[in-house]
């Protein structure tokens, strides 16, 4: 009897009647970035070109979508519901300090808004994405203003290709629309890097004090309460602009663009995941590289895609706002291996 009981939760013994116990599968750290990263390209390169042809959407009446607060409404909603799932798989944390999550939550959404409202009023995808890159600019004026931070020369040269390459591709891309579009987009997008550099001091911030609390939210903690406060902001800024009556019009009257907006929301409910599975298994660094990556391989998605027409000027532009963004990440990667040996 010992050896049949023995048999039973071994490895190799056992049958229908008397089954065996195995050992839960491991998947390999290779599997695993597989998984995380084609996760974050699929859903995110997807996403981008989605947020694009939602954008350049014309209706039979030549009215475009420009309601970016409504987008961000359905947008979080979609994340909410994601977070609120795996949030109730994992167990919620409790005592959690909403209070910088509710500040975080409202600056984040309002730096999407502003990228949106930046495409929505005449700057390209292409564009709008490398200088979306340049998110450290912003971060390093405060730090410089504030007075205290010093950084290397290799820093400052980072952030001149990525900002320059991206001024180069604007002048070396023909464009349509007036200049008085095009102008405004322009400050949208450097409002969203504004807002950027805010929400990073927020984040640090709303880590300070769930550490302080002796709190530590899970990923789905961060993503259901940070979306949730990110919907209800725009929802009371939507709501006063008139946007759902709008949006839901122009949507309902033009079901092709209601179908790429489901979509949009999706890929982005479903890259955060992918993203929270990545940081779940690797050092953030591997996530940086993915997103890092991903933003190229956007760029150069919407350029060969969408139609859009670049000069050699407009090349060389892209090769140096990447060159920005690669060296920048391999400054992370160098750093990370200081900290490590």
């Amino acid at each position: 009897n010992e050896q049949e009981n023995t048999s039973a939760i071994s490895p190799g013994g056992g049958d229908d009647n008397n089954p065996t116990i195995r050992p839960p599968m491991v998947l390999p750290d290779s599997v695993k970035l597989l998984i995380g990263a084609g996760g974050i390209y699929s859903a995110f390169l997807y996403y981008g070109s989605l947020q694009e042809d939602v954008f350049n959407f014309m209706a039979s009446d030549g009215t475009k979508f420009k309601q970016a607060w409504f987008l961000q409404v359905l947008e979080a909603l979609a994340n909410v519901v994601v977070g609120f799932v795996g949030m109730q798989l994992a167990g919620p944390t409790k005592g959690i300090p909403l209070r910088m999550f509710g500040i975080s939550g409202a600056s984040q959404v309002s730096a999407k808004a502003c990228t949106s409202l930046a495409l929505a009023n005449g700057l390209s995808f292409p564009v709008a994405t490398l200088a979306k890159s340049g998110k450290m600019a912003p971060v390093m004026a405060g730090q410089l203003l504030l007075g205290g931070a010093k950084y290397t020369l290799r820093e400052y040269v980072q952030v001149a290709a990525i900002i320059g390459g991206t001024a180069i591709v604007s002048m070396g891309k023909k464009k349509k629309g007036s200049s008085t579009s095009s102008g405004l987009g322009v400050f949208f997008i450097v409002l969203s890097l504004l807002l950027d550099g805010v929400t990073a001091g927020f984040q640090k911030r709303l880590k300070a004090e769930t550490a302080k609390v002796g709190v530590k939210p899970k990923p789905y903690d961060f993503m259901y309460w940070t979306n949730l406060f990110m919907c209800l902001t725009a929802i009371v800024i939507a709501v006063p602009l008139g946007e759902f009556q709008s949006g839901f019009t122009f949507c309902t009257s033009n079901p092709e663009i209601l179908t790429k907006i489901i979509k949009f929301a999706l890929c982005s409910a479903v890259g955060q995941s992918f993203i929270f599975f990545t940081i779940a298994n690797f050092d953030p660094l591997v996530l940086s590289t993915i997103t890092t990556t991903r933003k190229i391989f956007s760029v150069l998605l919407s350029i060969f895609l969408k139609g859009h027409s670049l000069s050699l000027m407009g090349w060389s532009g892209i090769g140096l706002a990447s060159s920005g963004i690669l060296s920048e990440l391999q400054a992370k990667s160098a750093k990370h291996k200081g900290k490590t040996t």
